[in-house]
């Protein structure tokens, strides 16, 4: 024993302290046993846990697959974590089984990142983002989820997700493009320090532009930042399938989010309760009147305040210091319809005048007082302050964009649209309202018009004859199925391509060809 430990002693002395863990050779023996034995009782349950829970798994998986064709209520109930509910039309509520599965994802070789930022109001925004996930496809390069306008007149601070189902929006075009929510973060460090190109691409080009002048900048600085992204895409001269991704885009997968969904076919519900109704898109706002200088019914104070708005607030040095005829602007019809000229018009087109019309639009320019005219021919008119409550209201009051949203979807129900201006939102819903069936859209000939109403108020052209002559201008303008004008060295005056996707609208070509 002695010996055993001197000799411990002496190996100590050698080889240092490691060997202050040993033991003698019972206790070896004694201590490997006790681990043997607890290690195999170790091993022992684990496995039994593990085959306990491939089990567990294994039935669960047999319950899933036995719902999905057998559908009991009681599985089907539960929510899919795969994606989320259809909410976009009140009897789509739940998804079919073909809508769960995602489409097969396009494998190509990506050539950079596209980031993007849309300028202007919702549906400025709205056909930039389908024009940039056309190009994205195209030029074979990942597209991060479009940055929305927070400078504009109407400061509205909300992104992408705010309004539109961002999800569904990446997943819904799986298939096309591959969307991210953000930059990788080796590319994010990269753009941070300044390391990108950023450009505003030229406005009406076709898709060559794009592949000849885009595309290598994608290839040499991998990140392209394109701004300013409103009308970069033409109307026409451009290949089938560019033109069908425009419209799926728009159409499909810009979806507004639960939230702004569920209030909008809620105000539609409350309107369907009362009968028909009509949406008058009265573009009659501080900043469309200040932006194109039209001051018809403005007394010289408000004149005076637009003016200023118009040199301080608005950026391009142009619109400081171009002089606006107002009257000649008004004559061309290049201004929207006053509270009253929209009125008359109504009231000359035969429409009932108990009808509930719903006023789609911001804060009408001059408040109450310009809408009395409106209200006193047309009493049954309502807005969206009126059909919900404050409070349901609160969470939208200050985010325009999302309060447009409603007015869009308030747009695309009604039974009859009238915008009293082509601006971006009337276009674009005129074009929803086309793929939905060609919706009656009423659409003004305002220069026809301006010329009619100054002959009635100046005695010249008896009511009869004004009402007469309104109806048979208007005819043929609700929104039928017609050819889009081309006019191949003035792409601005061409019928937008949004207004009327008729390569997107198969009842339009069957009617066009015929």
């Amino acid at each position: 024993m002695c010996k055993l430990k001197e000799s411990n002693e002496k190996i100590k002395g050698k080889e240092g302290n490691w060997v202050r863990g040993m033991k003698f050779s019972g206790e070896v023996g004694v201590e490997n046993t006790k681990f043997l034995t607890a290690s195999h009782a170790n091993l022992k349950l684990w496995i039994l846990r593990a085959i306990t829970t491939l089990l567990l798994w294994t039935c669960i998986i047999q319950l899933v697959a036995l719902g999905e064709v057998w559908g009991p209520n009681l599985l089907k109930s539960w929510p899919s974590c795969s994606s989320p509910p259809d909410v976009y039309t009140e009897s789509n509520v739940s998804l079919t089984r073909q809508e769960m599965l995602l489409p097969p994802k396009r494998v190509y070789n990506n050539n950079g990142y596209l980031v993007v930022s849309c300028n202007g109001g919702l549906n400025q925004m709205r056909a930039a983002i389908c024009d940039m996930v056309a190009i994205a496809r195209h030029l074979n390069v990942t597209l991060i989820v479009p940055e929305l306008d927070k400078t504009s007149f109407w400061a509205d601070p909300s992104d992408f997700q705010d309004i539109f189902d961002v999800d569904h929006f990446i997943s819904s075009l799986w298939d096309e493009v591959r969307t991210l929510k953000e930059l990788p973060p080796r590319l994010k460090r990269k753009v941070e320090l300044g390391m990108f190109y950023k450009l505003p691409p030229i406005s009406w080009s076709n898709i060559s532009y794009y592949h000849q002048k885009i595309l290598p900048l994608l290839k040499k600085h991998k990140v392209v930042h394109l701004n300013r992204t409103d009308a970069r895409l033409a109307n026409n001269g451009l290949p089938f399938e560019i033109q069908k991704l425009r419209c799926r885009v728009n159409f499909l997968s810009l979806r507004f989010t639960a939230r702004i969904e569920e209030l909008g076919r809620k105000v539609v519900r409350t309107l369907r309760q009362n009968g028909p109704f009509l949406v008058l898109h009265l573009r009659y706002e501080m900043d469309m009147l200040s932006f194109s200088g039209c001051t018809r019914g403005c007394s010289n104070k408000e004149v005076d305040e637009l003016t200023r708005m118009r040199k301080h607030l608005y950026a391009n040095p142009w619109w400081k210091e171009k002089a606006i005829d107002s009257e000649l602007k008004r004559r061309e019809g290049l201004c929207p319809l006053t509270p009253e000229e929209a009125a008359l018009v109504l009231t000359a087109l035969g429409i009932d005048q108990n009808v509930q019309i719903y006023i789609a639009a911001g804060e009408i320019y001059g408040g109450e007082r310009r809408l009395r005219h409106l209200a006193t021919a047309f009493p049954n008119i309502v807005r969206k302050e009126n059909l919900l409550e404050p409070s349901e209201l609160l969470f939208f009051r200050d985010y325009s964009s999302q309060m447009a949203a409603l007015d869009y979807l308030v747009s695309l129900e009604s039974d009859f649209f009238v915008p009293t201006y082509d601006g971006n939102m009337a276009k674009v819903i005129e074009g929803h309202r086309r793929y939905l069936g060609f919706k009656k859209t009423i659409l003004l000939d305002r220069k026809v018009l301006i010329n009619l109403i100054d002959q009635h108020e100046n005695g010249s052209l008896i009511w009869d004859e004004f009402s007469s002559t309104i109806k048979e201008v208007h005819a043929n303008r609700i929104g039928c199925p017609k050819s889009r004008v081309v006019i191949s060295d003035k792409p601005k005056v061409e019928d937008y391509f949004y207004a009327n996707p008729q390569e997107c609208l198969q009842p339009a070509d069957e009617a066009l060809s015929s």
